[in-house]
């Protein structure tokens, strides 16, 4: 009964995993043609034996046809590549000699080692050897130096190296963090020994028997990878994973079980992108940069699969094109984005580029919109990954202006507030989402705003680096456009990776509540809430409002039963002789941001870190306290804001001018528009309204109609002083003043 419940047992586990070809062992070169399918098997059988020879012609000419490019095309493509990015060779060669000079081509694949200079290797510079990124440079370095064999040599061997740590059980495991084989380092091995895999396949020095020993090692991450991710696990990390397994299943289908990893990398991706791909269309950890990953991780697979004339569900490449769209949606007018949370691409750069991404998107799907921001050439990393026909493409785009202006991600929690798409056009982001399931890449930036204007980002956030020691601080609430408490942050509980990596998060961050957006008219108005401060008893909302694409105001609400002092940060270099009152900020080109409070404040101080700076606004200690901050971008010096005058007015918006009768603590008021703050009480058309608390109101007239909008955070009540009717009024909720009483 034991020996058939073992029998059941190993019948099952093949049934499931289908797996024959081994995972913790790389098959012998003699030996794999026993693992080919039997119709390839049969075609290349003589006399019952495959010659190595034979075999290795074989894998040479379906790489032809299924790779990215034909490697017979390699010396052209090399040519081709040194014209068009001439740069790129001296950064390959850093990059490749760094590589060449720490580690031995018989390298160490477990902590603790040293590099060849007796210096130990850490953690983080482990990741980056089993990613084998570098080993791209090595190989060309190869093309560079007239193909000089030591390099392709050092390949070969590394490659042996990490074999012979893998029989030998003698590397990182996953469960410490560093794991070699872990799926991001394996994935993105695979893709990385693939690329030199197919530039050296037409050398004579990479051998049949070294080429069918690649081919055999990818062979076996692809089984470890099939093994070791039955399951869907949230996460970048298992994705770019998948996308490794995909296309080994795809460049190598020939051998048995390729075709249950195909279908399986398939479906998982496929869930992936229902489960990380929020409705709205932004990858789940809210980055610019993994969202762009990602893209890459589908965009590899995609392209295999119509090389190969592979089926991919419309589920698939819908999907897929909606990544690309999402960009546009964020885009700042010069064609770059904002940056959000972990982008760590350019540490302390104040935007994305993204034209490099939407340049693939046009190559897959031909969209004038995508075209809009498309290159007339691939970035030089991804000249490798597309075909000779897409290059051409690029010379004639067909490019379209992107109608969409004022837009929100609802599930991710990005609101977008925006003039248009001219190169001096005004937009502004607001952050408020949390991802519940892996907030992990997310800062201390909630309900933090991000603006550009006049070309320049006027406030902006920074880029990071997991391996700089002030991660936590570019992480966290000082480096961001936010409101603060005493000396609470909203980043609490920072832990940093058990690798020791140098990557950080946050275990407690704020929920934000999104309590009303209006977009797309001449007053766009997003209100919010967190409860980032209610650990010590202060309740916080902000109000931002785009007042006719001219200027924002941000209102900052704090009440507590205790004394705070109440702070607003504001990144950027300031000028403080106008200060506390008025901050400035000019540019190269002459344009400048105005940050000019309305209500009083007692304190301002400047701090910095790796040539950013920033301004801290503070109140003296109070309970209740309320910001209103006027934001104002202005193209020449003569539009800013006039320090000088009696009475300030802001684009036709004139100050504390209300021709109404109110106790509005402060007004703007033009024509027939009318913006009040903090008001309980006020007379118009002939009728005395009262409000149940101090709110914040829009009041416009028109055909002698008086219309007021709530643009309070909370729910309140308008009370006749006649009658003592009352009526309960919504935030952003409109209210006709005539059909009242």
């Amino acid at each position: 009964m034991k020996q058939l419940k073992i029998l059941f047992l190993f019948i099952f586990s093949i049934a499931v995993y289908g797996q024959k070809i081994p995972s913790k062992r790389v098959i012998k070169v003699s030996q794999l043609s026993n693992f080919l399918t039997k119709e390839v098997q049969n075609q290349l059988s003589e006399n019952g034996e495959i010659s190595s020879k034979k075999l290795a012609q074989y894998f040479r000419k379906k790489f032809s046809d299924r790779y990215f490019y034909d490697y017979k095309t390699a010396d052209k493509r090399f040519e081709e590549y040194s014209k068009l990015y001439p740069s790129s060779k001296e950064k390959h060669t850093v990059r490749g000699l760094d590589h060449f000079n720490k580690y031995p081509s018989k390298t160490v694949w477990k902590l603790p080692f040293n590099y060849k200079n007796g210096e130990p290797v850490n953690a983080y510079e482990l990741r980056h050897l089993a990613r084998q990124h570098k080993m791209v440079d090595l190989a060309f370095c190869y093309f560079y130096q007239q193909k000089d064999v030591q390099y392709l040599n050092y390949f070969t061997a590394q490659i042996n190296s990490l074999n012979t740590a893998l029989h030998a059980n003698k590397f990182e495991i996953i469960e410490d963090g560093n794991g070699v084989y872990e799926a991001f380092r394996s994935g993105y091995r695979v893709l990385n020994w693939l690329q030199i895999h197919n530039l050296f396949l037409g050398e004579k020095t990479y051998s049949d028997e070294e080429q069918l020993t690649t081919i055999a090692t990818l062979l076996q991450h692809g089984a470890y990878l099939f093994e070791r991710n039955q399951k869907f696990k949230s996460g970048n990390h298992q994705t770019r994973g998948l996308s490794a397994l995909a296309m080994v299943s795809i460049l190598l289908r020939d051998f048995v079980n390729t075709d249950v990893w195909y279908k399986h990398s398939m479906n998982l991706l496929a869930e992936h992108l229902r489960k990380e791909i929020n409705e709205d269309g932004f990858q789940f950890e809210r980055t610019v940069h993994y969202h762009i990953s990602d893209i890459g991780n589908y965009f590899y697979v995609y392209q295999l699969a119509k090389n190969s004339n592979l089926k991919v569900d419309d589920f698939w490449k819908n999907k897929l094109e909606s990544l690309f769209t999402t960009l546009i949606k964020i885009g700042f007018p010069d064609k770059s984005a904002p940056v959000l949370s972990d982008d760590t691409d350019t540490p302390w750069a104040e935007k994305n580029n993204i034209s490099e991404a939407l340049t693939l998107g046009y190559l897959l799907f031909k969209n004038p919109s995508i075209g809009y921001f498309a290159n007339t050439r691939v970035s030089s990393k991804m000249y490798w990954y597309t075909s000779k026909k897409q290059l051409e493409n690029l010379k004639n785009i067909n490019k379209e202006k992107p109608v969409i202006k004022s837009y929100h991600f609802p599930e991710t929690g990005y609101y977008i507030l925006r003039e248009g798409w001219s190169a001096n056009d005004k937009m502004m982001l607001i952050s408020a989402g949390l991802d519940e399931k892996k907030p992990d890449h997310q800062h201390g930036d909630m309900l933090g705003i991000q603006a550009f204007a006049n070309g320049n980002v006027v406030l902006p956030n920074y880029q990071v680096r997991y391996s700089l020691k002030d991660l936590e601080l570019f992480k966290n609430s000082m480096t961001k456009n936010v409101a603060l408490v005493d000396d609470e942050l909203q980043g609490k509980k920072y832990t940093s990776n058990k690798g020791g990596s140098g990557f950080g998060k946050f275990h407690q961050l704020p929920n934000p509540k999104v309590i009303g957006f209006q977009k797309n008219k001449d007053l766009e108005v997003l209100i919010g809430s967190h409860d980032g401060f209610e650990n010590i008893g202060v309740y916080y909302s902000r109000q931002v409002m785009n007042v006719e694409n001219d200027f924002w105001i941000v209102k900052d609400n704090f009440s507590s039963k205790e004394n705070h002092i109440y702070k607003q940060i504001w990144q950027g270099h300031y000028s403080l002789e106008n200060s506390p009152k008025l901050l400035r900020a000019s540019f190269s080109n002459g344009s400048g941001l105005d940050i000019y409070q309305l209500n009083t404040i007692n304190n301002i101080k400047t701090a910095g870190a790796r040539g950013k700076e920033w301004s801290i606004v503070s109140t003296k200690k109070r309970a209740k306290y309320q910001f209103i901050t006027v934001i104002f971008p202005f193209s020449k010096y003569d539009e800013r804001i006039d320090e000088d005058a009696e009475k300030s007015t802001l684009k036709g918006w004139k100050l504390n001018s209300l021709s109404l009768k109110s106790d509005a603590c402060q007004t703007l008021s033009k024509k027939n528009k009318h913006l009040l703050f903090e008001v309980q009480e006020i007379e118009i058309g002939g009728k005395k309204i009262q409000f149940s608390e101090k709110v914040d109101i829009f009041i416009s007239t028109k055909d002698k109609n008086i219309e007021i909008q709530s643009l309070y955070f909370n729910n309140f009540k308008i009370i006749s002083l006649k009658t003592k009717k009352e009526i309960t009024i919504k935030p952003l909720d409109n209210f006709i003043l005539n059909t009242y009483d």
